[in-house]
């Protein structure tokens, strides 16, 4: 007698979410923090002046047929410069460099920190001890002195040679700790799984490991982002940097040179030492909701 065994049943593997839910997903964590909705508005409103500066400018960047060093008028809010440029006009065409350079420098420092530290964390060997001199090296070395050096040496590239120096300089912190993550990553079931199943090495590191990083790999872009701000600043500052461009940097660099304290042009100094401020203020605020994304106790309103 032969006994007919029943067919079992198909087990249902529900659908994935999709690519705009989980955005949506992350955006909702995100926006929940406080703290991170005032970065979140304050860097809108600033890359908004810098996409509609032309509209919002009184006057052009360089114009400069205005009384020299005057004080603030209905005319010209903040006063003028030395050379007699409107410093609002100045302030406002100024945050496309500042934000382009910070927002630009900080992607390219994040990029190579994760190509970097995730084959540095799957790695072993003597690879692995080649990127270990390489990124401790980088990391004993003082950055300030080491972008004085290097943006010195390279001296008269524009916006591109202070976005290679903060790049050269910022990329070790975010390499180290995303080799970490890795390290810890890599003994997951998971990726044991996938190394059994004879998945290639970079498939296991891009696809595998790499999505399990991605509030640490944001959070790394907005501190990279923030350091390259503040960098392009003090470069600039110092002239170091390009001062035929307008940014907050260079304002900063021509106020010290034309002695705005002395002369009580105290705008000249304060206006883009406050906007550099509060730009690097909103990406350090945006943070503390990426946090949220990776560690739920750090969302606000979460039950203990």
């Amino acid at each position: 007698m032969t006994t007919q065994t029943m067919p079992r049943p198909e087990t249902v593997i529900p659908n994935a979410p999709s690519a705009w839910k989980v955005f949506a997903r992350v955006a909702s964590t995100i926006w929940s923090n406080g703290k991170a909705r005032i970065g979140i508005v304050v860097l809108a409103l600033f890359i908004l002046i810098a996409v509609f500066a032309p509209l919002i400018a009184p006057y052009g960047a360089r114009e400069n047929g205005f009384p020299r060093s005057a004080d603030a008028s209905p005319e010209h809010w903040l006063g003028t410069t030395a050379a007699g440029e409107d410093v609002l006009s100045q302030l406002i065409w100024g945050s496309q460099i500042s934000i382009f350079v910070g927002l630009t420098a900080g992607l390219l420092s994040t990029i190579i920190a994760v190509l970097i530290g995730l084959s540095w964390g799957y790695v072993r060997g003597f690879a692995a001890d080649v990127i270990n001199f390489v990124v401790n090296l980088f990391l004993v070395i003082p950055g300030l002195p080491l972008m004085i050096v290097i943006a010195a040496y390279l001296s008269g590239g524009g916006i591109g040679m202070i976005i290679v120096v903060v790049v050269i300089t910022g990329w070790a912190w975010g390499a180290r700790v995303l080799r970490s993550q890795t390290q810890s990553l890599r003994s997951r079931d998971f990726v044991t799984a996938a190394v059994f199943s004879g998945e290639r090495p970079f498939r296991i590191v891009f696809r595998e490991i790499l999505p399990n990083m991605t509030s640490l790999i944001v959070g790394n872009f907005f501190g990279a982002a923030t350091a390259a701000i503040l960098a392009e600043a003090g470069l600039e500052y110092l002239g170091l940097g390009d001062s035929s461009i307008v940014s907050w940097g260079t304002m900063l660099f021509w106020a010290q040179n034309s002695n705005a304290l002395l002369t009580g042009q105290w705008a000249l100094l304060f206006a883009p030492g406050l906007c550099i401020a509060l730009l690097a203020t909103s990406l350090t605020l945006i943070n503390f909701g990426v946090d949220g994304i990776s560690n739920p106790r750090l969302r606000e309103g979460a039950k203990r």
